[in-house]
């Protein structure tokens, strides 16, 4: 007799996470399937809080919206046979006319107007792809992703993607008006220590 897998919803994924099993770990749903993340190590620690500091900054300074971080939880694709999928996003930007104030207190039923994600050796080259894909398709206008190993960021748009290097200028676009910064500077060194 086979057994069928059991789907679960991303209302269903928001009642597990509340769970004792759960409630200690980082996982994120993908299909209707519970995926395990493993924790960041240090450097991605460092690495988001600098882009976070430069991007925050920027954001309040000039009331341009909101910004989230921690992993916050987004609903990217909900459908009705319940193989929803619920991502975490390292950074999250949210324009003023795209988020309420405050953000809710629950899993977000839209997607940022610009996600970052910062990437770790344990995560998955093809989990990355569908993750910016997926985040794109539910209405991201851009996707950064950053890689410590490489020291290069990769813009995602829908249209495509662009890889910058250390030297440089990493910026927000129309997506997020005046925000630049130089590659190099979202890369701990011995001076930011």
């Amino acid at each position: 007799m086979v057994m069928e897998r059991q789907l679960i919803s991303a209302d269903g994924f928001l009642k597990i996470l509340g769970s004792a099993e759960y409630r200690d770990r980082i996982v994120e749903l993908v299909d209707g399937e519970i995926v395990e993340m493993p924790l960041p190590n240090g450097e991605h620690g460092e690495i988001l809080s600098l882009l976070a500091a430069s991007v925050v900054t920027h954001v309040y300074d000039n009331k341009l919206g909101r910004v989230a971080t921690g992993d916050s939880g987004f609903v990217l694709v909900r459908n009705p046979d319940g193989r929803d999928t619920v991502r975490g996003v390292d950074l999250a930007f949210f324009s003023k006319s795209n988020a309420p104030a405050p953000l809710p207190n629950t899993l977000l039923e839209f997607a940022p107007d610009l996600a970052i994600e910062v990437i770790s050796p344990s995560n998955d080259a093809a989990d990355i792809r569908l993750k910016i894909r997926q985040l794109l398709n539910a209405g991201a206008a851009m996707v950064w992703t950053v890689y410590p190993d490489l020291r290069l960021v990769d813009v995602h748009r829908r249209g495509g993607a662009t890889t910058l290097n250390e030297a440089d200028l990493l910026s927000g676009g129309d997506v997020l008006p005046g925000f630049e910064i130089r590659v190099r500077d979202i890369f701990p060194t011995p001076e930011t220590s």
